[in-house]
């Protein structure tokens, strides 16, 4: 296979012995070459998603069976996976972000469980369902960021709270979804609310104590965005004073967006941590001109201070909600003849970038779907998208009523993460393939509301009625190796492994397992609802285990996890919240609207799965 690297594994037997006092830096860069466990949402700090276990192969993974299943009791959808530390695994819900640990040794047995009590009017304020994207580990402790933006830290044997830690005020619809993010000796989250003007930020607090660190916004003065205005770079160039405001009009900034709800990775030789920005707060880019810096943005940041290394901007200006919150993947690849230390990013906008991860220079920005008609490429020099007229939502500064842009909202990928195996040297793609009408309109500002100003119709791309895609990727060259297409989004994470075998799960319920190198499909399952969570991989007892959350939800799948009975109502709702001055649609207009354009888009969905959170667990059969 090519770039076959050597896996160290730092364990002298299943079990991994760690001294009695460690820093958590030290601890979790050591279990992360662990294969027994995973110990981190994407399995390593470089977030590759990749396991080098091997039992299941792509001669023998056919012979899955289920070993057993644990339903979480919560509707809704269940993004994420579970944590595997020791003999114990560590599974989270929806809304109200209930927490389980299970024992491996009896089947999955509850130890323990942990009830956040929480404001019951928090998911109303939460954009696009009731997701919450897992917790993390370290030092004993197991780290959950609830919906009503409080970071919670879990003592890991008994459930007990140790601390707690604000991050956010839902009463402004400041949210927490992602999975928190231990590095050193802090734990990292983000905020949600870019659909409601919230000037988002990331924030580092202290793994022992919850005290905040440092925290750094999207968009601001140079003290708030936490950059050094002559030597935080944007592709090679210092970024200047007032970065964050400059392109914005007036103080527009103060209620600029640019949520961080995503995956982060980081780099230990250069003490850097990576994630990226969400869309610019109104959906309408005539109320907002300029950059709108730094939205939409890959951010690299110091572990220890918080200033920004380097910044790149992927789509200025955003015209079409192509949130950039997707994962930073941490990878060394040959790009144009030459080994690369890279980070390779697959954006809502339909392009795959591949940037030095030290200084931020642009090496490759491609289109991993042929669907994508938005810009015609990327500027190699000033890293712009080269817009189409056709596709933009704004004429001379009036607002239009775009149809047929490609890829809609929802991206030609959203959150899933992909996977990158060194074996075969690819990155494999769970995605959408999906286009869409986007009709702006004016909206105000008021904390707490819906602040969007768009209204969307979204469909399957031209040449197909199919509305997802899983594809192999190069990223040193920016080509496809392969593409299948799927009836549905392929919209819960890939896992790649050392057996040359893929997982990845679709909307409607299957796990499936395809060859690495060819993507020939090798096995599928359907599980009791469908897939919006990422599989994951462990040894117990010497045994492989294949692991993942169903639970039918997240944006696409959100007219299932609210029952399709109560879309039209939710669609009522926004369109009322957002646009008071037009008259609330009906029937079927409502419904295609709801969810800004998903419930429309997959309404046949419902032919095929039902809202339930269960965690299915797989091994080999006899």
């Amino acid at each position: 296979m090519r770039y076959m690297h050597k896996i160290p594994l730092l364990i002298a037997a299943l079990g991994l012995a760690l001294p009695s006092v460690v820093q958590a830096n030290d601890e979790l860069l050591i279990r992360q070459n662990n294969p027994a466990e995973w110990v981190m949402q994407n399995g390593n700090f470089s977030a590759t998603r990749y396991s080098p276990l091997a039992q299941i192969t792509r001669d023998n993974v056919s012979k899955l069976k289920v070993a057993w299943s644990f339903s979480t009791g919560v509707l809704r959808g269940h993004e994420g996976g579970p944590l595997v530390i020791g003999d114990t695994l560590y599974i989270h819900t929806a809304f109200p972000n209930n927490v389980f640990a299970l024992d491996l040794n009896n089947e999955g047995r509850i130890i323990w469980e942990y009830q956040p009590k929480q404001d019951p009017s928090v998911p109303g304020v939460m954009c696009c369902d009731t997701v919450n994207r897992g917790v993390a580990y370290a030092e004993g402790k197991i780290f959950l960021y609830q919906a009503d933006a409080n970071l919670v830290a879990l003592d890991a044997k008994t459930g007990r709270r140790i601390w707690s830690a604000n991050n956010g005020d839902p009463k402004v619809a400041a949210t927490g979804t992602n999975a928190p993010h231990v590095i050193k000796d802090k734990v990292f989250v983000g905020i949600s609310g870019g659909e409601f003007g919230v000037r988002s930020y990331m924030s580092a607090f202290d793994i022992n104590t919850g005290e905040l660190v440092w925290r750094g916004y999207s968009m601001g003065p140079d003290e708030d965005i936490l950059v050094d205005p002559g030597k935080t770079t944007h592709l090679g160039r210092p970024v200047g004073r007032d970065s964050g405001t400059n392109t914005w009009e007036g103080d527009q900034w103060k209620i600029g967006g640019g949520a961080t709800w995503g995956w982060y990775a980081y780099d230990p030789d250069l003490n850097l941590m990576y994630y990226g920005s969400g869309n610019p707060s109104t959906w309408n880019p005539v109320q907002r001109p300029g950059d709108n810096r730094w939205s939409m943005t890959i951010w690299a940041r110091d572990v220890d201070t918080g200033i920004a290394r380097w910044v790149y901007q992927m789509t200025p200006h955003d015209e079409w909600d192509y949130d950039g919150i997707n994962e930073m993947i941490l990878a060394d690849i040959p790009v144009k003849g030459r080994d690369r230390k890279v980070l390779v990013h697959f954006d809502r906008n339909g392009f795959g970038y591949t940037l030095d991860r030290a200084t931020g220079e642009l090496l490759v920005a491609e289109k991993f779907d042929p669907a994508v008609n938005w810009a015609t490429h990327i500027d190699m020099t000033t890293g712009r998208p080269q817009v189409v007229d056709q596709y933009s939502t704004q004429h001379n500064g009036e607002d239009v009523n775009s149809t047929g842009i490609c890829p809609a909202a929802l991206g030609s990928k959203d959150q899933a993460p992909a996977a990158f195996s060194p074996r075969t040297g690819l990155f494999y793609i769970p995605g959408n393939h999906v286009c869409m009408d986007y009709e702006p309109f004016r909206v105000s500002y008021t904390a707490g509301s819906a602040y969007v100003g768009a209204t969307l119709n979204m469909y399957p791309a031209p040449g197909g009625t199919h509305l997802g895609l899983f594809t192999a990727w190069d990223a040193g060259t920016g080509t496809i190796v392969w593409s299948n297409p799927e009836p549905f989004s392929a919209w819960g994470g890939a896992l790649a492994t050392g057996g040359d075998v893929v997982f990845y799960g679709t909307l409607e319920g299957y796990l499936k397992g395809v060859d690495a190198v060819s993507g020939q499909e090798l096995y599928r399952f359907k599980t009791p609802s469908g897939i919006i969570g990422n599989p994951n991989t462990w040894l117990h007892k010497g045994k492989q285990y294949i692991g993942v959350l169903s639970g039918v939800g997240g944006w696409a799948g959100v007219g299932i996890g609210v029952g399709m009975q109560n879309s039209e109502e939710m669609a009522a709702g926004w369109h009322a919240a957002v646009h008071p001055d037009r008259a609330v649609p009906e029937g079927q207009a409502a419904i295609d609207t709801a969810a800004l354009g998903a419930v429309g888009a997959y309404k046949a969905l419902t032919n095929f799965t039902r809202a339930g959170g269960v965690f299915t667990v797989f091994t080999l059969g006899d």
